[in-house]
């Protein structure tokens, strides 16, 4: 796995977000694409469902530091939001 980094300290970029930031013509095209991807129906639903979801369990907007995390057996448990965020960082 190659590391970014810049004397020996990470800089916290992806390749491709250091990409965007340099090409504003490559960005404004991604950023017109991610618009109209979650302007749809089922996008917005997909939303909808985990919004609903995430109240049912009672962790919509508390801040009690807690997020839903989608389990590989496809079940959803409340987890620490900072264990449920790091795992998936970097896969992308």
């Amino acid at each position: 796995m190659a590391r970014n980094t810049l004397a020996g300290k990470r800089t916290g970029k992806s390749k491709s977000a250091k990409h965007y930031a340099k090409n504003k013509k490559s960005r404004d095209k991604k950023k017109k694409y991610d618009t109209e991807y979650h302007k749809t129906k089922e996008r917005k639903k997909y939303r909808a469902s985990l919004n609903k979801l995430n109240k049912k369990k009672r962790t919509y907007g508390n801040k009690d530091g807690m997020d839903l995390s989608h389990t590989k057996k496809g079940k959803v448990v409340k987890e620490k939001k900072s264990k449920n965020r790091a795992r998936n960082r970097g896969k992308k």
